[in-house]
């Protein structure tokens, strides 16, 4: 049986830290949550310096 999917613990305009993955350590607010086609949990985080990335919701938590 499959795992099921894990959105993770944040949503949109949730301040988190990245603990795990290319990303780790670098923190932001959540701008965009999406559910991938494979059904992954995918964010777009902005740091305070503006700049964006993306990752895996299962690799950030709230801070």
């Amino acid at each position: 049986m499959a795992n099921p999917v894990d959105n993770g613990t944040v949503a949109n305009g949730d301040d988190c830290l990245v603990v795990s993955g290319t990303h780790k350590g670098r923190c932001g607010t959540v701008e965009d949550w999406k559910l991938s086609k494979t059904g992954h949990a995918t964010i777009t985080v902005r740091e305070a310096s503006g700049e964006r990335f993306k990752t895996l919701a299962r690799n950030v938590q709230k801070t």
